[in-house]
């Protein structure tokens, strides 16, 4: 599809240049017309609110109508929300009471959209760092989460553990863990196992450093309690691992793509199945996520891949490492399309990536046509870029 140039920006290079830049028109997507053939959820941000005299390192100040409203942006293209997640910055900024209140207010927006999902996090993450955890007080807490999503009409995703990373001692413990939580929860829940490429303080999760190894455990767990599971989310950013767990799951349980490097062919997938989606990158391409996901319900695969393959290159420079940061990115291109009038991150966080990083991030968006208004996209390019001191 032929795109002409509609404006000019002048963008740092890796050599201390300003280089001349020449935007295009963006890409038209149309809402889908009819269900998908794959559940799509993506991991929302929160926005942070500029005007707070909370300290942005301490306090999780969020402002609530822009935060519901890009919620209700994701709704439109059919996409399901995941509420609380490491995208909305839990555990960078957002901590259990906010989450809470986020999970909330997501939930009534949702109640006035037709057909709208929303998987809720439930974790531990609020015990503090401490010495003496033991697995009771892992379980407590994760009993305690669970209880306030439930209570207030919300699907689970059950989130890794910090807490429960660092006081293991064995695959043992994470069995006991979760065979525990998940005979109490009322409805199927959604695992979600992240990476120590997401998170540091997650490494050797499910007891073993080996990925191969660990996914042994996390499928005995899956396997003894599959009617409490709707699905596991992996995100390893390895797709080979996943088609190897997806291939091995009991019936019924569904796997949850989380590569946001690799997920455009394995929300495909191949003879053996497919994987569903509970994305980060979801919440920056939505329009395209949902024109292809409709090609695909169609049974148009070039034009599925035709709207997602340009996407790849964006969100694998969104995710390069240090992967953490990737909210950064997120919210930047929010910000570059309007959903939000400032680019302030809750806790900071928009220092985490450096100024090359988000001009190549914006190139990479205008190759896939996600700069939905150029005009105003190289307008605060320019404002991001004079403060600064560049123009």
């Amino acid at each position: 599809m032929k795109r002409d140039a509609i404006e000019t920006i002048r963008l740092p290079t890796v050599d201390r240049q300003l280089q001349a830049y020449h935007v295009r028109e963006p890409r038209r997507f149309e809402r889908p017309a009819k269900p998908f053939t794959r559940i799509a959820y993506a991991a929302a941000h929160v926005v942070a609110d500029p005007w707070s005299r909370g300290e942005p390192w301490l306090d999780a100040a969020v402002d609530w109508d822009a935060t519901l409203a890009f919620r209700r942006h994701l709704w439109s293209w059919g996409l399901g929300v995941a509420e609380a997640m490491d995208t909305a910055q839990r555990g960078m900024g957002m901590d259990w009471p906010a989450s809470l209140e986020l999970i909330r207010r997501t939930l009534e927006a949702a109640k006035g959209v037709p057909g709208a999902i929303v998987g809720c996090v439930a974790g531990t993450d609020q015990l503090p760092p401490d010495p003496d955890l033991t697995i009771e007080r892992v379980i407590a807490a994760y009993e305690e989460q669970c209880a306030a999503v439930e209570s207030i009409g919300g699907r689970i995703v059950l989130m890794a553990s910090r807490a429960l990373a660092a006081c293991a001692r064995s695959p043992d413990d994470y069995g006991q863990v979760y065979d525990r939580v998940l005979a109490q929860v009322r409805k199927p829940v959604i695992i979600h196992w992240l990476g120590e490429m997401f998170d540091p303080a997650l490494e050797g999760y499910w007891g073993r450093r080996d990925h191969t190894r660990g996914m042994e455990v996390c499928l005995d767990v899956i396997r003894r309690n599959a009617e409490k599971v709707d699905g596991i989310k992996v995100s390893l950013l390895d797709k080979e691992k996943e088609i190897a767990m997806r291939r091995r799951l009991p019936r019924g349980v569904r796997m949850y793509s989380g590569d946001d490097f690799n997920f455009a062919e394995l929300i495909e997938g191949d003879g053996e199945g497919y994987s569903d989606a509970l994305l980060g990158i979801f919440d920056a391409i939505a329009p395209a996520a949902s024109g292809a996901l409709s090609a695909l319900a169609a049974g148009d695969r070039g034009g599925y891949h035709d709207l997602l393959a340009p996407t790849v290159p964006l969100s694998r420079h969104i995710f390069q490492a240090p992967t953490r940061f990737y909210k950064t990115g997120v919210v930047f291109l929010a910000w570059l399309n309007g959903h939000h009038d400032h680019f302030v991150m809750v806790g900071g966080q928009e220092s985490a990536r450096n100024l090359l990083h988000l001009a190549e991030l914006f190139r990479l968006a205008d190759a896939a046509g996600l700069l939905a208004d150029p005009a105003l996209a190289c307008h605060r390019m320019r404002q991001f870029l004079a403060m600064r001191g560049i123009a």
